[in-house]
């Protein structure tokens, strides 16, 4: 079945995280993506343990799957116009590049959108193409700590705790990416004009606060750890079970609030006042005795059929082995070129007419070489000139 993205072709010259995960989202859903590799700068996310059988990086595998790969010299004249010939079909672009880099080789948007006026280009970078920090680095936790969302993922007093799971790269760079590129196709479908797609990952960290900065733009108080409504001024939260392993409690709502009560046989608790945080931090006392009371297993089998908002904490080994994940297909096995198969995640964008689909697996830099000079033309004799000026080339030559 075609993807529903079938018709976009895109340049993905993204490495790491935000930017091949973006490119991967819209090739599971049909896109054709062609991974631009520099071969004398290898991707450091294909070093990163654990490692698959051949070597490379389970996280690149998963995000380099469907999509073919040309290895490309940028910084040879041969290669800065093979690329403007790829940008005659390949209209959109993805890099992940600090701000100016691509215009000092002379194949940035300025320059290509020129030639190209339906080019779409989308620039992934730490700070946006504007203001005073646009030329600073930055990771996952610089943009969290900006965006103020570090100030309250850590405990009263402690400081912010990173989490793996790279919230400031994936929610800040990688969706908005996606929603980005994905809204400039539409615009194009109805001008015919291209246009430059701006990401900055610290604004999308800023995004990801949205909640506590729209209180604050109010005029509210600034945030602190383990304060307010879904912070620890009310029952919402973590609670430790008898063997040391975790609860989630999210029962706000009238509702679920009585379901609770009724589950852990506790009327008591249903007009428990809650006007101050001192009353609420006494409930959450009483909710930890409660909680401490059973394991965590059996907290999980007490509430499997009770829909009041309460979920054991999992490990991601556990998330990834659930039902309901195998059920939504989000874990997927990928057959290998050189024999065996890969488990990946699968896409979260469900689309019942044209499903995202696992079609190939990742391919070394440069594989495809050959076969994408002579879509673009190159005869035999051309291809071995480009290679032998260091222009294209395949990993291991």
């Amino acid at each position: 079945m075609a993807g529903a993205l079938q018709q976009l072709k895109i340049l993905d010259l993204t490495s790491l995280w935000p930017g091949p995960l973006a490119t991967m989202v819209l090739a599971d859903l049909g896109a054709e993506v062609l991974r631009v590799d520099a071969l004398d700068r290898p991707d450091m996310l294909r070093f990163v343990p654990p490692l698959a059988a051949d070597g490379q990086a389970a996280m690149w595998h998963m995000v380099a799957r469907n999509k073919r790969s040309i290895g490309l010299n940028l910084k040879s004249a041969a290669g800065r116009q093979l690329f403007q010939e790829l940008l005659q079909t390949y209209d959109i672009v993805v890099e992940q590049f600090r701000p100016g880099v691509l215009d000092r080789l002379g194949v940035g948007y300025a320059a290509m959108s020129a030639a190209c006026p339906q080019l779409i280009w989308c620039a992934i970078t730490a700070f946006g193409q504007s203001g005073p920090l646009r030329d600073r680095p930055g990771h996952d936790i610089n943009f969290l700590a900006l965006s103020g969302a570090a100030h309250h993922m850590g405990g009263r007093g402690g400081a912010p705790h990173p989490w793996t799971t790279v919230a400031g790269d994936t929610a800040g760079g990688t969706w908005p990416a996606v929603a980005g590129i994905l809204a400039a196709v539409l615009h194009r479908g109805a001008t015919g004009q291209g246009q430059f797609v701006d990401i900055s990952m610290a604004d999308g960290a800023l995004f990801f606060n949205a909640m506590p900065a729209a209180a604050a733009l109010a005029g509210a108080s600034p945030d602190q750890a383990e304060h307010g409504v879904l912070g620890g001024d009310s029952a919402y939260g973590y609670y430790t079970t008898r063997d040391g392993r975790w609860l989630s409690m999210a029962a706000l709502e009238p509702k679920f609030w009585a379901d609770f009560c009724a589950a852990v046989e506790r009327p008591d608790l249903l007009d428990w006042p809650g006007a101050t945080p001192e009353e609420q931090h006494a409930l959450r006392r009483e909710l930890a005795a409660i909680f401490a009371s059973k394991t965590w297993a059996e907290w999980r089998d007490h509430f499997a059929n009770v829909p009041c908002c309460v979920e054991v904490v999992l490990d991601t080994a556990e998330a990834l082995a659930a039902p309901q994940v195998a059920a939504r297909g989000m874990v997927a096995s990928l057959p290998q070129p050189g024999g065996g198969t890969l488990l990946q995640l699968g896409n979260p964008v469900h689309l019942r007419a044209t499903p995202p689909s696992l079609r190939s697996a990742a391919r070394v830099p440069g594989a495809d070489t050959d076969s994408v000079l002579r879509e673009l033309g190159k005869s035999d004799v051309e291809i071995a000139t480009l290679r032998a000026g260091g222009a294209v080339g395949s990993e291991g030559e």
